[in-house]
């Protein structure tokens, strides 16, 4: 395996030399963690490879990731649909909420979807149509954006509708899920909530060449609370250790009221989730 490490500067350099129409919305989102959720997408269109946040441990070797039981044909309890794929795996995504879609658990717990993938980690080869989705998706809304405030994307008023959008459904892992839900249900007319691993034990599920492994797979070792079919850091579905250090978080009275008002009293669920 090489590693590498971007610095902001190779950052840019990049994006110069691959993204140039796209240089200006990425220097106009709000936060640098945007920026970085970004970039992961645009390196692994480009170039393909695995990312993984930096507070993150790896539990084994990427080259076991994939294994033979992860490719097996499997079916849909509700449809009675069945998906099996002799496709090489393209691309590996994992599961960080996994709630029962008829309950209110995942929103208490502050997630958009009952199946919400994760961005902490995750390995493509290079132009996968969910990355482009992923890229398409964004840069129209920026346009949008913009287009409510003269074009201009830097603007005062401009920053404050991006920031209310917040990081977690602009490019983090709202977006992520959106662009490979909705690409999936076109593709295969996949329903989305049969992803779950709560009816199987947590079993991996290939969909045509998207690997969707279990929340174990890159978030194990979860607490009690939100634990969500989590199994323990040793289970050999583990790949990724998440350590959750949450540097990119900054403290709001309101979200951390919100938070609690959803966990405790399952109210509050239009309340923002992103700081003022």
């Amino acid at each position: 395996m090489a590693y590498f490490f971007w610095e902001d500067d190779g950052v840019l350099q990049m994006l110069d030399e691959f993204e140039p129409d796209f240089v200006e919305q990425f220097r106009s989102l709000p936060s640098n963690v945007e920026r970085a959720d970004v970039f992961r997408i645009l390196v692994l269109k480009w170039f393909g490879g695995i990312y993984a946040d930096v507070d993150t441990q790896p539990l084994r070797r990427p080259s076991s990731w994939i294994s033979p039981l992860d490719l097996g044909p499997w079916t849909d309890p509700d449809t009675n649909s069945r998906f099996s794929s002799d496709n090489p795996v393209s691309i590996v995504l994992g599961i960080e909420a996994d709630c029962p879609p008829d309950k209110d658990d995942y929103w208490r717990m502050g997630y958009s979807y009952p199946v919400q993938l994760t961005q902490w980690a995750l390995a493509s080869g290079p132009g996968h149509p969910i990355l482009l989705r992923f890229m398409d998706t964004l840069q129209r809304r920026l346009k949008h954006v913009a287009n409510r405030h003269w074009g201009d994307l830097s603007d005062m008023e401009a920053t404050k509708e991006l920031r209310q959008i917040g990081p977690l459904s602009l490019t983090g892992p709202v977006a992520i899920t959106v662009a490979a839900m909705t690409w999936l249900e076109e593709q295969v007319g996949l329903r989305w909530n049969t992803l779950t691993g709560l009816l199987d034990g947590g079993q991996s599920k290939l969909v045509d060449d998207v690997l969707i492994l279990p929340i174990t797979g890159f978030s194990p070792g979860r607490r009690r609370y939100g634990n969500m079919g989590s199994k323990p850091v040793t289970d050999p579905s583990a790949r990724v250790w998440h350590r959750a250090q949450g540097s990119w978080r900054s403290f709001d009275p309101k979200v951390e009221f919100g938070k609690f008002c959803r966990s405790f009293f399952g109210l509050c669920k239009d309340w923002s989730k992103q700081p003022s």
